[in-house]
């Protein structure tokens, strides 16, 4: 029973994707801003509820930009957690910009792709990304920049926390952690990294029950001197310290 349910859930995503890609192409550009930024935390949600997983939100998002938010990185999942969280534009990879369906819905939800092996790639997304801040977005980033294991915080890469210091914007800590429902015990299921392929990842989330997606937002931050790196220790620090209190357990 177990895998057919599981095969149902995974009918169902595929729809929601499609039909996700359909909207996205049909009517986006119709909407206003505020309207699409709706229509992506609404379609964000409806994913994670075909995955029969519920959200749990800890803390303040922010009601509005400029912000950059910055979280540790465990699944596939994260991008669309965050957004039925809070709506924000990412900095990703640039190969998700040419994936298969996801790469359209990326684009519609305002994605900004970086080269992460070159060094003057870089140099251009800090600069636009100041330039998104400073128009009042709220953008978020990854900066272990990789995927971990869900455990531990790995050493957050300084160089993308450059955009807040530009554009003099502060920056918001955000801890995520997957759980079982029931006992409140952390799930390593969405769990995607090393040897593992995305196929095992998502059947391993399709078929665990009693699945549970959590963001603890933290307090904002802002750089008060300190220069990218000493900043980017100081919120890997602070997301560490959320996914430790005890407060923030469900």
């Amino acid at each position: 029973m177990k895998h057919v349910q599981a095969l149902r859930r995974l009918v169902g995503v595929a729809v929601h994707l499609l039909h996700g890609l359909w909207i996205v192409r049909r009517t986006f550009s119709k909407l206003s801003p505020a309207q699409k930024e709706e229509r992506v935390q609404a379609w964000a949600l409806a994913l994670l509820a075909r995955l029969a997983i519920k959200l749990v939100v800890n803390g303040q998002p922010p009601q509005e930009g400029p912000v950059l938010l910055v979280a540790n990185h465990i699944s596939w999942l994260d991008i669309v957690v965050m957004h039925a969280a809070r709506h924000c534009r990412f900095v990703s990879k640039a190969d998700v910009h040419h994936w298969p369906v996801v790469g359209g819905l990326a684009d519609a939800a305002g994605t900004l792709y970086i080269e992460r092996e070159s060094r003057r790639d870089a140099m251009r997304v800090v600069h636009h990304m100041a330039e998104r801040l400073q128009a009042g977005d709220v953008l978020a980033v990854f900066p272990e920049g990789t995927t971990g294991d869900g455990a531990r915080v790995m050493p957050f890469h300084a160089n993308l926390i450059q955009a807040a210091i530009v554009a003099r914007a502060p920056v918001q800590p955000v801890a995520l952690h997957f759980a079982d429902r029931m006992t409140g015990a952390m799930s390593f299921a969405p769990c995607y990294i090393g040897d593992d392929t995305l196929l095992r990842s998502v059947w391993r989330t399709l078929t665990t029950a009693d699945l549970e997606a959590v963001v603890s937002f933290g307090m904002p931050q802002t750089a008060e001197g300190r220069d990218r790196r000493t900043w980017a220790a100081d919120l890997r620090t602070a997301v560490v310290d959320l996914r430790a209190d005890p407060r923030l357990r469900v």
